[in-house]
């Protein structure tokens, strides 16, 4: 297998996966070529930086390869365009016993380690390695601001961000096992998995073959991991998470007995720690699934080397899509779901499983409209209190013409907003939503029938506006989530579902401010700060005779984002 593969340069401008785990052991041929000696670090020189536990090893395997039950099973060449970095973080599993606390502090000191030694190599950083319970139930916690505070750059104004992937965390109990799905419901994401600007994933599965007679497997094609934890019971003003899932591999459950436990085929198939010893493990669960997302993550990066972190993350999760599996769990058969049945749907799956062409085709499909751009939420004048600066406004370039001529045909608008906030330095920040982030960001779409002036003038109500509940005319239907949903965290999906002729009329979308501490606390003198975000938009409809390809084409150049004072 590795005479089949292709690896890239090992120079500064290749992008790494940092696996901030249990170190890796490079002597294996299938590492060797991704990682050099002088990319593995440690957060305490008294360990080393090999894995001694056999999971960073794995996850580096995953990483690089995907299951390698699929690289094994074809003779056609693999192409690797990305390399390692690893981080020891921890020696052994359950060690580093410690608080919150005491964990940001390792995770910041592992996140400086390569940083220090080559500071502008673009990289993703990945950590499988979590709290072994949810006591947060959501709230920030020092170790997910940390995360938050890396990820945003706040100590450097936001100069260098950071694309961070974690793990949801996992289930491990055989009670919970054995309630399967129910169990999902009240296990939830780990610290600090709860982190705002981290993309945190999620495990399902497609993999059902026991290859034992006396074995079936728990979950069904395309349905949540065993594995996986949600945050289905958090309090409604956190995160919508995990943002996405992964492959995690199953569980088999005996059908004589009820017991259910690990099955090697319902497994990944990875890279062991002591290759001297056999070449291949399995692994599985949320480590096995962010994996796999930050594999996806690199490929992106490589691809498109000039996009900011921001919207890795968005496109990331803008290409996810529900399996059917999940649809039927979270949705009801019977009537249509309203919003909260979609809010369920997310807290549960996230936003589905994410598709590397699918996002690649976002990126070059002149059907998207992909943003990068900053805004100033805020200003202060001398001797008054800190206001609303800006809105962003920009020009969907859709074809009018022709999406009125497609009349009553059903077609889809999906809208991504991802943006990083900065973490309150203060305790309080771990009690209220509005106080722990420096800036929300919002987004909202013109309404059929809706003047530009008269759109203009519903933002700015609503920038002034500091709690979602009391949001002005609320009222957009066609949308999955809505206003009062959506705008969970710091990376705000929705998709509308409507007419053609419907969509013809929605030719603006708006960003803008709402509270946050940056306003509040003017003391600290962070209010003139912009913020960076990423805005993806895109329309789908059915194949139809009516080609809006190449009047999008003509129109997309002139695209503009007009800035107005709120």
């Amino acid at each position: 297998m590795h005479n089949r593969a292709t690896f890239p340069n090992h120079n500064n401008n290749t992008p790494r996966v940092c696996l901030i785990d249990s170190g890796i052991n490079r002597g294996h041929a299938l590492l060797a070529p991704v990682i050099n000696t002088t990319d593995l670090f440690t957060v305490n020189p008294k360990w080393g930086t090999d894995d001694e536990s056999n999971h960073g090893t794995g996850i580096a395997g995953i990483t690089t390869y995907g299951d390698l039950t699929e690289a094994l099973s074809t003779g056609e060449p693999i192409y690797i365009d990305f390399l390692l970095e690893s981080v020891k973080i921890i020696q052994k599993e359950g060690n580093n016993n410690g608080n919150s606390t005491f964990h940001a502090n390792l995770f910041r000191d592992a996140v400086s380690q390569p940083e220090i030694v080559v500071p502008n190599r673009p990289r993703v950083f990945s950590s499988a390695v979590t709290a072994s319970d949810f006591r947060d139930r959501g709230r920030p916690s020092s170790w997910s601001a940390m995360v938050d505070r890396l990820a945003s750059d706040a100590d450097g104004n936001g100069q260098f961000r950071r694309l961070i992937i974690l793990s949801a965390g996992n289930i491990r109990e055989q009670v919970a096992w054995v309630n399967y799905p129910d169990s999902l419901s009240t296990n939830l994401i780990h610290d600090p998995g709860q982190a705002w600007n981290a993309i945190t994933v999620g495990a399902f599965t497609e993999k059902t073959d026991t290859q034992d007679s006396t074995l079936q497997a728990v979950a069904t094609t395309g349905g949540l991991s065993p594995f996986s934890t949600t945050s289905a019971s958090w309090d409604k003003a956190w995160p919508l998470k995990p943002d996405v899932v992964f492959e995690g591999g199953n569980l088999g459950k005996n059908i004589y007995d009820g017991f259910v436990g690990t099955v090697p085929s319902l497994n990944l198939l990875t890279t062991h720690y002591k290759p001297t010893e056999k070449l291949f493990t399995t692994t599985n669960a949320t480590s096995a699934a962010s994996a796999l997302c930050a594999r996806m993550a690199a490929k992106l990066m490589t691809a498109y080397p000039q996009l900011s972190p921001e919207t890795i993350r968005a496109l990331i999760v803008h290409s996810a899509i529900w399996t059917e599996n999940m649809r039927q769990k979270y949705l009801p058969a019977n009537k249509t779901p309203t919003k909260n049945d979609y809010v369920n749907l997310i807290r549960h799956c996230g936003w589905g499983v994410p598709d590397i062409e699918i996002a690649k085709w976002s990126v070059s499909n002149s059907l998207t409209l992909i943003v990068e751009d900053t805004i100033h939420p805020y200003k202060k004048e001398k001797g008054e209190k800190v206001k609303t600066r800006d809105m962003n406004l920009h020009s969907l370039p859709w074809p009018k013409e022709e999406l009125e001529a497609l009349g009553e045909t059903l077609v889809q608008m999906r809208v991504t907003l991802s943006y990083f906030i900065e973490p309150n330095p203060s305790a309080r920040g771990t009690t209220s939503k509005f106080h722990y982030p420096s800036c929300r960001l919002r987004f909202d779409v013109r309404r059929p029938l809706e003047s530009t002036k008269d759109f203009l003038a519903r933002v700015n109500a609503a920038a002034i506006i500091e709690e979602d509940e009391q949001q002005v005319n609320p009222k957009d239907p066609n949308w999955k989530l809505g206003e009062q949903n959506r705008h969970k965290g710091s990376l705000h999906q929705d998709i509308w579902e409507g007419t053609a002729a419907d969509l013809a009329s929605r030719g603006f979308l708006a960003v803008y401010p709402a509270m946050g501490w940056w306003r509040t606390r003017p003391r600290l003198e962070r209010y003139n700060l912009p913020i960076r975000y990423s805005l993806i938009v895109s329309i789908r409809t059915p194949k139809t005779e009516v080609d809006i390809y190449k009047a999008v084409a003509q129109q997309v150049e002139l695209a503009a984002r007009v800035i107005i004072e709120t």
